[in-house]
């Protein structure tokens, strides 16, 4: 008989659900990275059921969290600016730092002009040397080992760029995140680190309870004297105010700050698990645009009209990616070590 997952209430969140204490022009613009990012997901998800790619995975019902990330990051080249450590669900965050849906697309088909891997790799695999966008690989949280590195360089440099590294709950439970843990809090080399964990209760398909002993996963930084907070990864504002704390303590004391973002899993694990929209998780996007609605932001009319033609551009950029080359077998020792 399967064993009974152990059940754990969410924990108590920071939120600030109904009111308004950003500009309206950010507010705004929130909503249409979240939108764009979302409709992205959308079509890389039609790809890959019309044969156009070989396996999804991103991050529809994180962009609430997801955006505000990318738009209070320091993007530039070279450790003055933040270094990014992503995960596989981050082009909300992307696309909040400019950069264009073309290329997921791309990569979803594993064209030569994909930008990432020149494609080598799946969806939501990026790379950007011009922003510090350090590759993100197959094997799920290495990254957390690897953030110190960089935030050691930028602690030599000085200055106030930060390394960001982002994971999922489940992959906390392997050691590379202890890791990080433990090289970012060194009493009196502590790092410019802020972790990063959007958890939204569910490993590939092994539930939360099933696997953390903790209520909170931000509960984990205590022994380490790390600050930390868990947070409404599904409500914009807040995420934005707490990042923003987040990001001005690591960027000022030069110590490590971990936040916890509980999110929702809107099309489940990946492909792999059929990529289905379930309507039992909150879906972020419809509850900000609710929000804008009542505080006269937005109408619905808008929405939907913002919605047809970002779907529609979707659209024509998959047309046109639809038709582009794949490597060359005679690339296939580029861009390696030896």
């Amino acid at each position: 008989m399967a064993r009974e997952a152990k059940k754990f209430s969410r924990p108590a969140l920071v939120t600030h659900s109904d009111a308004l204490p950003l500009d309206s022009a950010l507010l705004l613009s929130m909503h249409g990275h979240m939108l764009r990012a979302r409709c992205l997901e959308e079509r890389l998800i039609a790809m890959y059921k019309q044969g156009h790619g070989y396996f999804w995975i991103g991050g529809p019902g994180e962009e609430a969290f997801n955006v505000p990330l990318g738009l209070l990051i320091k993007k530039g080249q070279g450790p003055a600016f933040d270094f990014l450590h992503f995960h596989y669900r981050q082009s909300a965050t992307l696309l909040a730092m400019g950069e264009p849906t073309i290329g997921a697309l791309r990569q979803m088909k594993n064209t030569a002009t994909d930008p990432y891997s020149g494609g080598r790799n799946f969806a939501g695999h990026f790379s950007k040397r011009e922003w510090n966008v350090a590759p993100v690989t197959s094997p799920i949280e290495v990254q957390y080992a690897m953030a110190p590195g960089t935030a050691l360089a930028q602690k030599r440099l000085g200055g106030d760029a930060i390394t960001i590294v982002t994971g999922g709950d489940a992959g906390t439970a392997e050691g590379d995140f202890a890791s990080c843990l433990v090289w970012s809090s060194r009493p009196g080399q502590e790092l410019p680190v802020l972790i990063v964990v959007t958890n939204n209760r569910w490993g590939i398909s092994t539930p939360y309870g099933q696997v953390q002993g903790v209520q909170k996963i931000s509960d984990r930084a205590v022994a380490f004297g790390i600050r930390a907070k868990t947070i409404d990864g599904n409500d914009p504002i807040s995420s934005y105010l707490e990042l923003k704390e987040a990001f001005e303590y690591v960027r000022t004391e030069r110590k490590p700050y971990l936040v916890e973002a509980n999110v929702s899993r809107l099309y489940g694990h990946s492909s792999a698990s059929g990529a289905n929209m379930t309507t039992a998780e909150a879906d972020c996007l419809a509850q900000f645009e609710a929000l804008l609605q009542r505080h006269g932001l937005l109408t619905a009319a808008k929405a939907k009209a913002m919605r047809e033609e970002i779907t529609e551009q979707l659209l024509a950029e998959a047309r046109l990616v639809r038709d582009e080359p794949q490597p060359d077998p005679s690339t296939i020792f580029d861009h390696i070590y030896a």
